[in-house]
């Protein structure tokens, strides 16, 4: 079932923190931690999971971090939802054959109708928009700053 989990609310602020601060050198889980305000206990299993899913690539070593593993552009919130699903154990009710007629053929099919619009809404958003949001309302990347030079 699509419900939204403290999880999946880090994961997607973890991903959107590494590709609008993303420098010359991978984003670290402590810079994350520090800017987002994430329990590291839950970044990092988060983190994990999306390296798993080749949504972000890990670099290890002591300046080791996070990179994303394809194109802003090219990864959606939906992508980032379905991988924190998987790590999610909880059972799905809707899955679920047993109850009433009611219940298991109009209740649950409106769910899961439901739940699929979701998620095709989600498929539409990408990480490079919600950097252009994060842009459009004041907020300064670290990471930019660090390539601005002059010649």
């Amino acid at each position: 079932m699509l419900r939204l989990s403290t999880k999946m609310l880090f994961a997607i602020e973890a991903v959107l923190d590494i590709a609008f601060h993303a420098g010359s050198e991978p984003v670290q889980s402590r810079e994350i931690t520090r800017r987002q305000d994430i329990p590291r206990r839950y970044l990092e299993q988060a983190l994990q999971q999306l390296v798993r899913e080749d949504i972000l690539s890990g670099v290890r070593g002591p300046r080791g971090g996070y990179r994303l593993a394809r194109e802003r552009r090219r990864i959606t919130v939906g992508d980032i939802v379905r991988a924190v699903r998987k790590m999610e154990t909880s059972d799905d009710p809707l899955r679920d054959t047993n109850g009433s007629d009611l219940g298991v053929k109009v209740v649950r099919p409106m769910w899961l109708d439901l739940q699929s619009e979701t998620m095709t809404r989600l498929d539409k958003i990408n990480i490079d928009s919600l950097c252009s949001s994060a842009q459009e309302v004041g907020i300064e990347s670290e990471g930019r700053k660090n390539l601005d030079f002059t010649i």
